[in-house]
């Protein structure tokens, strides 16, 4: 065979205008080959690291952040008890300026918890739609506007609607923050202090806009918190979600995962048939109900002790001259009967009592369980309810307010904690939902019983709520599940969970446990 034909020395292209060597031919044929050999030995779909929002936080760890976030969701709170509280100390107020019969002064507070109801719905649809940060912030103006214009209101009627309208915003902030006893407590000091300063010498009116003063506040430090980036997630907005987990990352002076953020979708979420099914519908009625008692009491137990105090309604062995002034005098109702010195100092002690018995309420979760805790506390309260009517002295009647005011709290703190721990994941947020609402009804029955009947009866107004107490006490004796041991998993870091564990403690399971839920 001719050696030429098989290997020409020279190849001509287009009419012999360029000619490659043999050498260089057979050179780039090699290397072609090598590369093609390369490219099929490389694996097809290398698969690229990604992380989910849990794990970014878990990286993140605890840090500034964390500490910054719940230092505005305790200011949150002490706003909000402030805001609830104030029904209590402006009360005696308006019933003496626009002479008001006791249900209009009990249909104030109603219409506030109507309002809780009424904007819930609104809430979630708006915090869907424009954001949890966007809603958060504008609640608060929302917050501080028509608190202000409260103060200015010329009529009965404009001021439930401007309160009402206050009562919307708790909404907003109730899903982004949940109460902690000592943020509360030190709300509700604050308002009673102010009541002492203000009410007598400018006002009621100046009392309220004085109040509005950390609404205003927090309008600032709420630019410190970023938008969510759970929500950012589902709203399709990875960027913006990846942008607040660098920056929480950078204030704890942290780094992210390595690769890119990656949310799993969620196949099942939360259907109202998970509460009602064979598996939790016993445990859902009794915490419905047990919900609706916890708000019931509670807001029975501070109305009721504003009208005794208001109306001189205490049987007192040692009765000074301003506690014998009663409220029915000779020619009809005396509407103008104003807390005196006293009486402040007696809302403020009671008011210590949410958290003074913190240690207490740690010990009979540890030691008798949820369920049992529950059982005690109510039937603690019931007692308690009772022997308000007792004839004692000041100082004694001091003593029971301070108790059951502390019971109250408690049994709020732990049917919250039971709740949380009973639900599975996919359930927890509906099921905490429904419990909220069914506490709203609590909150707007709870005036006319204490503020309505009280001045009937004592002893017919105290009734309904230690009977309540007594039949939630054997209803939570019945609750199927037991949930000591079943704390919620918050992370897995040491360092992080070890101080959260311990803020959860003292603070009754509410402010990381909410970052790290709805977040």
């Amino acid at each position: 065979m001719n050696g030429a034909a098989v290997f020409p020395q020279h190849k001509v292209f287009a009419g012999g205008s360029a000619e490659i060597r043999m050498g260089d031919f057979m050179k780039t044929k090699l290397v072609s080959a090598i590369q093609l050999q390369e490219v099929e030995m490389q694996p097809a779909d290398k698969p690229q690291k990604t992380f989910s929002v849990e794990e970014a936080v878990e990286t993140i760890g605890f840090g500034r952040f964390h500490i910054l976030l719940f230092i505005i969701m305790g200011s949150a709170n002490i706003v909000e008890a402030m805001e609830i509280m104030l029904l209590a100390v402006v009360s005696p107020e308006i019933r003496c300026e626009w002479h008001l019969e006791d249900w209009q002064v009990a249909l104030v507070s109603t219409m506030v918890f109507l309002g809780f109801m009424v904007c819930g719905v609104l809430a979630g649809y708006l915090a869907d739609r424009y954001g949890r940060w966007t809603v958060v912030f504008g609640g608060f103006v929302w917050s501080a506007y028509f608190s202000l214009l409260t103060s200015f209101a010329p009529s009965y009627g404009w001021f439930i609607f401007l309160r009402s309208m206050v009562g919307c915003w708790n909404v907003f902030t109730r899903g982004f923050s949940l109460s902690d006893n000592i943020f509360w407590m030190l709300g509700s000091m604050l308002i009673i202090i102010l009541g002492m300063l203000v009410v007598p010498t400018w006002g009621w009116r100046w009392m309220i806009r004085i109040s509005v003063t950390p609404s205003i506040i927090l309008l600032f430090l709420f630019q410190f918190i970023p938008e969510s980036a759970r929500y950012n997630v589902s709203a399709g907005n990875m960027a913006a979600a990846v942008e607040t987990l660098q920056r929480i990352a950078k204030m704890n002076r942290a780094s992210l995962p390595p690769g890119e953020l990656l949310e799993p979708r969620v196949e099942q979420r939360g259907n109202w048939r998970i509460l009602l099914g064979s598996s939790f519908r016993t445990t859902s009625l009794l915490l419905w109900f047990s919900w609706f008692v916890a708000s019931f009491i509670y807001y029975g137990s501070v109305l009721g002790s504003s009208e005794l105090l208001e109306k001189n309604l205490l049987c007192l062995t040692d009765p000074d001259g301003e506690h014998l002034v009663k409220h029915r005098n000779e020619d009809g109702l005396c509407y103008c009967i104003a807390f005196q010195l006293s009486d402040y100092q007696t809302l403020l002690i009671s008011c210590l009592g949410e958290v003074a018995l913190v240690p207490v309420n740690i010990c009979l979760l540890n030691v008798l369980g949820r369920k049992m805790s529950l059982t005690v506390l109510q039937l603690g309260a019931a007692i308690l309810f009772m022997m308000l009517n007792i004839c004692t002295t000041m100082f004694g009647f001091t003593v029971l307010l301070f108790l059951l005011r502390s019971l109250v709290a408690m049994n709020f703190n732990v049917v919250y904690i039971y709740t949380a721990e009973v639900y599975p994941t996919a359930a927890r947020s509906l099921g905490m939902g429904f419990c909220t609402s069914f506490s709203r009804i609590g909150g707007m029955i709870a005036p006319f019983i204490a503020q309505v009947l009280m001045s009937q009866s004592v002893i017919s107004a105290l009734t309904p709520f230690a009977v309540s107490c007594v039949f939630c006490a054997l209803g939570n004796f019945l609750l199927p599940i037991e949930t000591r041991g079943r704390a919620l998993q918050v992370s897995n870091t040491f360092l992080f969970s070890l101080f959260t564990n311990l803020i959860l403690l003292y603070f009754n399971f509410h402010s990381f446990v909410c970052f790290q839920q709805s977040s």
